[in-house]
């Protein structure tokens, strides 16, 4: 007889929340009832769900039980969130979708917000939408951060003639083969030290202890999805801060996150914020950790250790390729867009800003804004807008999900592109075609009072992990 195999989203169909009684009864029913019928263990499941008080003492099942008549004990003292949202100011609102309008109202409704932005390149995520700025009073929402924390952008300008981009192309697609990993699995046999891994965080939080092997192993690697690492023409537009001439430049860009690292802290915190702070049909994703409570405080340690290890992960790849390329950079810009800052509105009222797929844009700032495969990014200074919580958008935003570009995008039409924009893709897939992302230049538009432009990249050889 096959054994029982249940799944989570099975549970949560039948009504189970999301909370550690779903893997509690998995447990259960795996190691106790692991010859019954599917249906037969469903039905047990959702009799407990019903009445746990009836399965109390129950000598397998009364764990399960009791974690119920916690939940409920929690559910008695639900959080309510206000009917009507704060007004906040959307940028683009043209090219923004319902979806990701309706979740940043939502967020607007917590009890715990006080302002909020929408950027141009918005769309549907979890919780805040990617592209939502959300300014909360002492508490922090580990879905508004997201599930990459610290995912940033990097680029490095050398004082070398774009030209050799053309001349020794092959020489520069073998230098990103070499120097670059993507993917799940993706790490250098011999990855490099870091300052980051004797950090404090790593002994002092347990759970953090346990990830710290598969971090080393990760430095300086990328995700998949949208990562990419990628030369290109810089072109600055202007004689500036950088003390470099108006002009072209040979360029690397980069754009990655906290790899696994990232992902373990953002699941294992939100699973936390959801038992402790428990909302209505629909808010469940905004769930916080209060910062002067442990579990805020440890969440607020991992998240800024994740930032600052995506940093040192964007800085190995960079020192990689500027050893192999011979050259020093004259130039090196970066950027977080997924995480979290303790700031201060323009009455002083100390507020942590969340900016889920967005860049911090405060006056002076600098930041990467990028296109897509075939679209040019921006080098930009913030202009400090206080409407946007001195943000802006983080990309040109998707106006494809991944499953709709993979089935009305071919391979021949994407070729087709490539070819006319003269760029060289190393991986990459459907789902990550130009025509699932926005215009960029709509988007730049759309946010001129938030952002200068003091030049654009534009990428000619593009390294992402495979399809």
């Amino acid at each position: 007889m096959a054994k029982l195999k249940l799944r989570g989203k099975e549970l949560r169909k039948i009504g189970y929340p999301e909370s550690s009684v779903v893997g509690l009864a998995m447990q259960i029913m795996h190691q106790h009832y692991k010859h019954s019928k599917k249906d037969e263990a469903l039905s047990i499941l959702k009799d407990i769900l019903a009445q746990p008080d009836k399965y109390e003492n129950h000598e397998i099942l009364g764990p399960i039980a009791n974690e119920f008549i916690e939940v409920y004990e929690v559910i008695q003292e639900q959080k309510e969130i206000n009917t009507v949202p704060i007004p906040y100011k959307t940028y683009g609102g043209q090219h923004i979708s319902d979806a990701a309008k309706q979740q940043m109202d939502v967020a607007m409704k917590l009890p715990i917000t006080r302002a909020g932005a929408l950027m141009p390149d918005a769309h549907a995520g979890y919780g805040l939408p990617i592209g939502g700025v959300l300014a909360t009073e002492n508490a922090v929402i580990p879905y508004a951060v997201g599930m990459d924390i610290g995912c940033r952008m990097c680029m490095t300008v050398y004082d070398v003639s774009p030209h050799v981009i053309g001349q020794h192309k092959r020489k520069l697609e073998i230098m990103l083969h070499k120097n670059t990993r993507f993917g799940l699995n993706g790490m250098f046999e011999d990855p490099n030290d870091h300052e980051i891994f004797e950090r404090k965080e790593f002994r002092e939080i347990p759970f953090l202890r346990k990830l710290k092997n598969k971090a080393y192993n990760q430095l300086g690697t990328s995700g998949g999805g949208n990562h990419f690492v990628e030369f290109g023409i810089v072109n600055l537009l202007e004689v500036n801060e950088f003390n470099m001439p108006a002009g072209q430049y040979l360029g690397i860009l980069s754009h990655s996150g906290s790899r696994g690292m990232g992902a373990n802290i953002a699941r294992h915190y939100t699973k936390i914020a959801v038992e402790k702070c428990y909302l209505p049909k629909g808010a469940q994703h905004l769930a916080w950790l209060d910062l002067h409570t442990h579990e805020g405080m440890e969440y607020w340690m991992a998240m800024n250790l994740a930032g600052d290890y995506a940093s040192a992960c964007h800085h190995d790849i960079h020192r990689r390729l500027s050893k192999e390329l011979g050259h020093r950079p004259q130039l090196m810009v970066e950027n977080h867009h997924n995480f979290a800052w303790k700031e201060k509105l323009s009455d002083d009222t100390e507020v942590i800003v969340h900016r889920k797929g967005a860049t911090p844009a405060g006056k002076g700032v600098l930041g990467i804004i990028p296109g897509s495969m075939t679209a040019p990014g921006y080098l930009v200074r913030g202009k400090g807008n206080e409407h946007s919580l001195n943000s802006a958008s983080h990309g040109a935003g998707r106006q494809m999900s991944r499953t709709k570009a993979r089935e009305s995008i071919t391979h021949s039409f994407l070729k087709k592109q490539l070819k006319e924009h003269g760029v060289t893709l190393i991986g990459g897939g459907l789902d990550e075609a130009p025509q699932a992302y926005k215009d960029i230049t709509k988007v730049m538009d759309a946010q001129k009072e938030l952002v200068e432009v003091l030049g654009t990249f534009t990428p000619k050889i593009v390294r992402m992990a495979k399809d």
